[in-house]
């Protein structure tokens, strides 16, 4: 399969590695991937969802972020994912990614600015009190959309379960019942 060929939602491509956020055991027998916007709904109810099911059962599984900015439809969910990226070279990727979900509604450039000061984010820019990432992470969010797009994903949420696409539910039961088939 080329860069350019997409493989019909069959697989997860290309497959976690170590340029991913996961959080969870290496050795958990379970990963979950999930292609999500930060201004989605959807992929914050899933996520809640997901949330739930690891404080319950922990070591079960390990999670997998992919940024899917749906641009056109949510235009601060980009602005966003470089935040996070921005975050992640601080090691603080899940604080920030978990920060703007429960502030989903709040993401404009103003709000993108107070939660980089907030979490001590430097800007690049010259004003210190505005977040501007400078498109320094643009690449880093492209590479996850366009494995989304070769994994067959077309919106958000879409979660994968051992590399194999869910088609069921996102509330907590149908999940759980899913992770527990994949172990």
């Amino acid at each position: 399969m080329t860069d350019q060929e997409t493989n019909d939602g069959g697989e997860l491509t290309p497959p976690v590695g170590p340029g991913d956020h996961v959080r969870g055991p290496a050795e958990a027998p379970t990963t979950v991937v999930v292609y999500g916007d930060y201004e989605c709904p959807y992929t914050r109810r899933a996520l809640q969802a997901i949330t739930r099911l690891e404080h319950r059962i922990g070591d079960e599984f390990r999670l997998v972020f992919r940024h899917f900015p749906l641009r056109e439809i949510h235009p601060n969910a980009e602005p966003a994912a470089e935040l996070a990226e921005a975050a992640s070279d601080r090691g603080q990727f899940w604080e920030v990614h978990d920060h703007l979900f429960a502030h989903q509604d709040a993401l404009d450039p103003a709000h993108l600015s107070t939660y980089a000061v907030q979490f001590g984010i430097p800007s690049e820019g010259s004003d210190p009190g505005h977040f501007e990432a400078g498109h320094r992470y643009a690449e880093r969010i492209e590479e996850d959309f366009q494995g989304g797009l070769r994994s067959g994903v077309g919106g958000t949420p879409t979660i994968f379960i051992n590399g194999r696409p869910h088609g069921g539910g996102y509330d907590e039961a149908t999940l759980e019942r899913a992770i527990d088939l994949a172990r």
